[in-house]
């Protein structure tokens, strides 16, 4: 094949599928380079996992321009992940916006998206900040600008360029960003930026991507991690963006009208904010210490949906504590205190992933307990009262230790209340509405609501030959359970959470939650993984590992 002379849908198609590409090789190169906003290690990971629902999206066949741009606008914006993805979704909606009329893309309008691109990713983020991806992409739209001004320019010698730009942008960035040179690493959305022109190169003339650089956890990194472990906080280059120790996302039905109002709340909130999409449709992105008011912000001026928490500290944990470990030994930290709020909530459940999962949405306590584990009223009422709060909430998690729970009122001078949740993934989605602040009745009426909307399953293993709504069931087998009863018995835990699933999501499905327990493989959660991208295109996917005993998989669907 020749040089291209102007891009044909065709062949944005299959730059999309290049650079998912790209991205999935460079994905632990980019995790490693991650430390700003916070060195939670996951920007390889959320730019590949946007693409992938771009790739998704993408029409086959005899698609034109129209149809392929739409395709990529719409799979970036529901397919974003984390501060870098959405970022990267307003970049490609940059791009896409400026093709879209286009039988075909020239030198000259590549440099005009760019430039839409660059101004669409800046007009995302709240408050801009130098040395990452948007200084690179920036700097790629303003050389090619100024180099090609007569718009007389080969499409090879425009993406020459804007790489050439790219390249030198993304070396720069520790000169920039403070966090980048104390670790001595240069910014991974910026570096993941490169690839995406890297992919068209490789399209239109055949130039080989480049292959991932081996890249170490940086040594300064891991000491810096350390320390904010013993102080319990993530300091980000300018002094409070890392104080923020929860990243919420969700999409937001809300008039275009009211997005400045929304971004002008959530400024208050906290930081590294970036809010795409428009047409009433809204992807929204925010680290915060309140994830009421982030939510709440939504309700005041539309409809959130597919609300995600993450313990940014929790996670920046999980992924350096091995290593300071092997190096330094372990070192005792005195657990903070909690501090005292309105209504704190008691949970029951079993797992250490599952108890550092509450932990992190908002839980005082955890009573170790679930089925066939039942704990006593006695060990609820200790927790509700060791809690620093006026009111409290028991999530029981198993309709047997729901009557359990219903005696701890009785049993105290505190107010308690009990939302009989039933399984812990029902605990999971009341804990996305549950408010610090708010009264306990606020709170109860609130998290009842949002664990009514969850369907529940379980995947466990029969001790012994009977039968079931599914039919005969032999000792070994592994069965699904949900509030319909034993749904399949069959000879492994993926295949009866397959199962189990396609008959949870239905036809209204939107959002799993797949907690992974002990006894589950790698292998068998990625089928199943699989077959919810392959059979379920438009529903999201949650993972979460709960270290549950019996259970391999506990699922919940809303």
């Amino acid at each position: 094949m020749g040089v291209l002379q102007a891009l044909a849908a065709s062949d944005l198609r299959k730059v999309v599928s290049t650079y998912r590409d790209a991205l999935r090789s460079h994905q632990d190169e980019l995790n490693r380079l991650n430390v700003y906003p916070v060195p939670d290690g996951d920007t390889g990971t959320n730019m590949a996992l946007t693409l992938e629902s771009v790739v998704g999206e993408l029409p086959d066949g005899d698609s034109d321009m129209q149809g392929t741009c739409e395709a990529i606008k719409h799979g970036s914006l529901m397919g974003a992940r984390g501060n870098s993805g959405v970022i990267l979704s307003q970049i490609l909606r940059g791009l896409a916006d400026t093709f879209a009329p286009l039988e075909s893309v020239s030198g000259a309008d590549v440099v005009a998206g760019l430039r839409r691109a660059s101004d669409a990713a800046y007009e995302a983020v709240l408050r801009p900040v130098e040395g990452t991806i948007l200084t690179v992409v920036r700097s790629a739209a303003e050389s090619v600008e100024q180099d090609f001004a007569s718009g007389e320019a080969s499409l090879t010698d425009v993406l020459e360029r804007a790489a050439d730009a790219a390249r030198d942008a993304v070396a720069r960035t520790p000169d920039l960003l403070p966090a980048l040179r104390d670790a001595g690493v240069v910014d991974a959305g910026g570096r993941g930026f490169e690839l995406l022109l890297a992919a068209c190169l490789n399209v239109v003339d055949e130039r080989p991507v480049p292959e991932p650089e081996t890249v170490a956890t940086p040594a300064s990194v891991a000491a810096h991690l350390h320390a904010e472990e013993l102080h319990g906080a993530t300091t980000g280059a300018d002094g409070d963006v890392g104080d923020m120790r929860y990243e919420v996302m969700y999409f937001l039905h809300a008039p275009d009208t009211q997005i400045d109002t929304f971004k002008s709340t959530w400024g208050a909130l906290g930081d590294s904010i970036v809010v795409v999409g428009g047409d009433g449709l809204w992807n929204c992105h925010v680290h915060t210490n309140d994830i009421g008011g982030a939510i709440e912000a939504a309700v005041a001026v539309g409809r959130p949906e597919k609300i995600r928490v993450t313990d940014l500290f929790e996670q920046v944990h999980e992924l350096e504590e091995a290593d300071w470990v092997r190096e330094h030994g372990a070192v005792a930290v005195a657990a903070p205190a909690a501090a005292h709020v309105t209504t704190a909530v008691v949970a029951v459940a079993v797992g250490d992933g599952l108890e550092a999962l509450l932990g992190a949405l908002g839980v005082q306590h955890v009573v170790s307990g679930g089925q066939s584990m039942n704990p006593s009223t006695a060990q609820l009422l200790e927790a509700v009262d060791g809690c620093a709060a006026d009111g409290v909430i028991v999530l029981p998690n198993n309709k047997n230790i729901v009557p359990v729970a219903r005696q701890v009122p009785d049993l105290t001078d505190r107010p308690v209340g009990v939302v009989p949740t039933a399984a812990v993934v029902e605990a999971l989605a009341a804990m996305v509405v549950y408010d610090a602040s708010a009264s306990l009745d606020d709170n109860v009426a609130a998290m009842h609501e949002a664990a009514t909307r969850v369907r529940a399953g379980e995947v466990t293993q029969a001790v012994r030959n009977s039968s079931g709504e599914c039919g005969p069931i032999a000792v070994g087998d592994w069965i699904a359970i949900t509030s319909a009863g034993i749904r399949v018995a069959t000879d492994s835990a993926a295949a009866a959470a397959i199962v189990m699933l396609d008959e949870l999501i239905a036809d209204d499905g939107e959002l799993v939650t797949l907690v992974v327990g002990e006894g589950a493989d790698a292998a068998g959660t990625e089928r199943i993984a699989a077959h919810i991208a392959e059979a379920h295109p438009d529903v999201e996917l949650e993972v979460h590992e709960g270290g549950q005993p019996l259970y391999p998989y506990l699922v919940g669907v809303e």
